[in-house]
């Protein structure tokens, strides 16, 4: 005998089924990330399929590290020309100052590799893999002050709420690992100057293609572990009930970030056995941490962070960033720049050298730089063996390897002060621009509609920059 079917049951089976249509379908486009967006023929064929970013926050002092001028040694002392400042904009430290006096680096430089690139002594490690950089002394930002010009290099702008690159890579490319997110960032040293969680956030995109913050002790992830007296197979059964839950609330209100949450759920779950996994590095050979040095032995350095952001590539994550800060150096820059240096510089270059040994380099695409660049003028008082250097957008250097990107390669120039660009500037649109184009995606395509207006990591600039391509 068939009992009857009441309408409310009726109704609560059509929402069930309704509401696993809706997830199933909300899931499956999200996952597809931005493709609807993107054109029909990709500009290329993709050269790269993952980056990891090395972010040395607080800006690096170009004229120090990579972009040599000897002649300042002859003008030592003597007060910038006008003629050279013309009159640009400086910041609330150094606008009060009665004169600029030039402070010439008082570090070497000398040529290295095949390609003779001219690099300080400070980076003696960096020097060994000069024929695998592509080094961009023109690069620059409109941003003056940290804040904003850090938010401008993640973001494509100075105001904060834009998704990060790395949530916009996620959002158009999707994951090429189910078992841990897809972005991931880590940060290490210290300085004056903080990194907000919004920097690897995705602002207007769904939260689903956030970056997730590595910890540099304790657990990777917060609330990674099950909670006490709750085992994983407790912990599957509780999940599945909360996203059930969730699945009809889906259906009832169709809040994309409901398909989110159900998606989040499951991924911190796989999570819990993938993680551990991946940030494990007793099994690193003895040969690799000396490649990196002796800190990648030590948790929440930038040299361990180095050696898991290269087992997050193997594994699959689509783009890792490590926040290095302390580059800030407006008083004291010979000690505090070569300190700095030694904490980065072997394992910057080990990256190079482990991904290429491992056939990886080849579809990784590395970036090295900070928001800005430095002053050749003085802040505060110069001394025959110290000096500081204030604020400089209008041109810094970066250095860029792997993923199709031209090997060996110095690009663009600036004047003998390191002041302005002379020739090939590269904005930081254009580095955006260059660096989607390498992941196969065109930048102008790459959108996502938001309060009516369609926005996209560049913003309506960029453009490609073709001559630093193989």
């Amino acid at each position: 005998m068939q009992l009857p079917c009441s309408r409310r049951t009726m109704l609560a089976g059509s929402s069930a089924s309704l509401a696993s249509t809706a997830a199933a379908l909300l899931l499956s486009r999200e996952a597809r990330g931005a493709m609807e967006s993107l054109p029909a023929e990709q500009p290329r064929p993709a050269r790269a399929k993952r980056i990891l970013y090395l972010f040395q926050s607080g800006a690096p002092s170009q004229i120090d590290l990579f972009d040599e001028k000897p002649k300042l040694r002859e003008w030592q002392g003597q007060d910038l020309p006008e003629s050279v400042r013309q009159g640009q904009r400086l910041t609330g430290m150094t606008a009060s100052q009665s004169s600029f006096p030039i402070a010439s680096s008082r570090f070497q430089f000398s040529r290295h590799g095949n390609s003779g690139a001219n690099l300080s002594e400070l980076l003696p490690h960096t020097a060994k893999v000069a024929d695998d950089l592509c080094i961009l002394r023109s690069v620059w930002t409109d941003a003056i002050n940290h804040d904003p010009a850090v938010t401008f290099c993640q973001t494509g702008a100075q105001l904060a709420g834009r998704p990060s690159m790395g949530s916009w890579i996620a959002y158009g490319l999707g994951s090429l690992n189910d078992n841990l997110p897809t972005f991931i960032a880590f940060v290490s040293g210290s300085g004056d100057q903080p990194l907000y969680d919004r920097l690897w956030g995705s602002g207007f995109l769904p939260s689903r293609y956030q970056g997730v913050k590595f910890r540099s002790s304790g657990e990777p992830v917060s609330h990674l572990e099950n909670p006490k007296g709750i085992d994983s197979s407790s912990r599957s059964r509780m999940i599945h009930d909360i996203n059930e839950l969730n699945r009809l609330r889906l259906a009832e209100i169709g809040d994309p970030e409901t398909a989110t949450r159900i998606a989040q759920y499951e991924l911190a779950f796989r999570m819990q056995t993938a993680v551990p996994e991946v940030v494990e590095v007793s099994s690193e050979s003895e040969s690799t941490f000396e490649l990196y040095g002796e800190q990648s032995r030590r948790p929440g350095t930038f040299a361990r962070n180095c050696l898991i952001a290269r087992r997050l590539l193997e594994s699959g994550v689509r783009f890792v960033q490590l926040f290095h800060r302390g580059w800030d150096q407006h008083r004291h820059l010979p000690r505090d720049l070569a300190t700095r240096c030694e904490e980065t510089d072997q394992p910057s270059a080990a990256l190079i050298m482990d991904l290429k040994q491992r056939g990886l380099l080849d579809d990784t695409i590395v970036v090295w730089g900070g928001e800005f660049g430095r002053t050749v003028y003085c802040q505060g008082a110069l001394t025959v063996d110290d000096y500081g250097r204030d604020h400089h957008p209008r041109c810094f250097s970066m250095w860029l390897s792997g993923g199709g990107i031209r090997p060996g390669m110095t690009y663009g120039q600036t004047d003998e002060f390191s002041y302005n660009i002379t020739e090939n500037p590269v904005s930081v649109h254009d580095l955006h621009a260059t660096l989607l184009h390498q992941l196969g995606i065109d930048h102008e395509r790459l959108t996502f509609t938001f309060q009516g207006r369609d926005y996209r990591l560049t913003d309506v600039h960029g453009s490609v920059v073709r001559p630093i391509l193989a």
